[in-house]
């Protein structure tokens, strides 16, 4: 399969995805919360996460 972006835009988000992944691995270790996106709403995640009432 055939990307549409060039090799250099292809490296730079690898790159980007790479960082993201070890910083999340990171936060993971060291028992901190992490903030991802889902279905259009922040999810705070992790035993340390602030409670959100709502």
């Amino acid at each position: 399969m055939s990307s549409a972006l060039p090799p250099s835009v292809e490296q730079v988000l690898e790159a980007l995805q790479q960082a993201v992944s070890a910083e999340l691995e990171r936060k993971r270790r060291l028992g901190h919360y992490t903030v991802t996106w889902q279905n259009g709403q922040p999810v705070l995640e992790g035993p340390d996460a602030p409670r959100t009432e709502g």
